[in-house]
């Protein structure tokens, strides 16, 4: 729903996070702005929000009303896409979530390329180190790795995906190459955080035999790219995606470590929010994407 509603304009508002964001993203003046919240306010009959100069946070009332505003959004963009969607032709506003890698090597292109062929169709894609929540952001499509999150959300698989121990030949050369999951103990691992969480636990697998193991070390990131630039210059061990690191290994500037353990739980899947109708700009760019992954994908297993 276009922001020229009152519900487009209050959801815009609380998203945008500040008057001055949302009147940019308006092209209106911040004064104009307030007078159009105030006015809303008062034909209410409530306060929605409480502001300052520099934010603004939602009262109760205000609240209650961005949920179902949401929620009647929802469904007027439903309505409107089953009507418009006898044609098959994908249109409007079409926002994607993804990892800050994988987005930019692989979604990124593919959205190139999805725009030359359908210029009616706006994409914006969103970057961030830690999933969106996909409702409360206006979120179409997120890109996921591993279990999903919830039963409200639905998926389809785009790629098998793995996880592999991963070091530089000169840490390799340095202190040695590890002979068992134990022997990370005694070694430097570089590890990710996300969501306030460090992941130090690794949890492999050997054919059908799981093992765990608890790792530290001198340097973390939650950016895989710092993280996979310090195991390449021979900082330490990192346990790494294999689209992300299967050129490297074959180039030799990195080896895999323990090759005969992987973490299998990392699938690549589109996801998106249960719907009863998914739109036609959703489910033709979900089918291009599949199909242009795995055709830009298939040299990358590394076993």
């Amino acid at each position: 729903m276009s922001s020229d509603s009152d519900l487009g304009f209050f959801v815009l508002l609380v998203r945008k996070g500040s008057l001055s964001a949302a009147a940019q993203e308006l092209n209106l003046s911040p004064p104009a702005v307030s007078k159009r919240l105030a006015k809303l306010e008062d034909r209410l009959g409530v306060r929605l929000l409480n502001r300052t100069t520099r934010r603004i946070s939602m009262t109760s009332e205000g609240e209650a009303y961005y949920q179902s505003a949401i929620q009647i959004m929802r469904e007027i963009e439903e309505l409107e896409e089953r009507v418009s969607n006898a044609s098959e032709t994908p249109s409007g506003l079409l926002r994607i979530n993804a990892t800050f890698g994988f987005g930019r090597e692989y979604v990124a292109p593919v959205i190139a390329e999805f725009s030359h062929l359908y210029p009616e169709v706006e994409v914006q894609l969103l970057l961030t180190d830690a999933p969106m929540n996909m409702v409360e952001e206006g979120i179409d499509l997120g890109i996921r790795f591993g279990g999903l999150p919830n039963s409200r959300i639905r998926a389809r698989k785009l790629l098998g995906n793995r996880r592999f121990l991963c070091a530089a030949p000169a840490y390799i050369e340095k202190h040695g190459m590890p002979r068992s999951l134990s022997d990370l103990i005694n070694h430097n691992c570089i590890i990710l955080r996300q969501d306030n969480d460090v992941y130090d636990v690794w949890k492999m697998q050997r054919g059908q035999q799981s093992e765990t193991v608890k790792v530290h070390g001198t340097l973390s990131s939650n950016d895989g790219e710092i993280a996979l630039g310090w195991v390449m210059d021979g900082l330490g061990i990192m346990l790494r995606s294999e689209w992300d690191i299967s050129r490297h290994v074959k180039a030799g500037r990195l080896r895999l470590v323990l090759p005969q353990y992987a973490h299998v739980d990392a699938d690549i899947y589109a996801v998106y929010p249960e719907r009863h109708n998914l739109s036609a700009k959703v489910r033709i760019f979900i089918d291009f994407l599949h199909r242009e992954l795995r055709k830009n994908t298939t040299d990358n297993a590394l076993r």
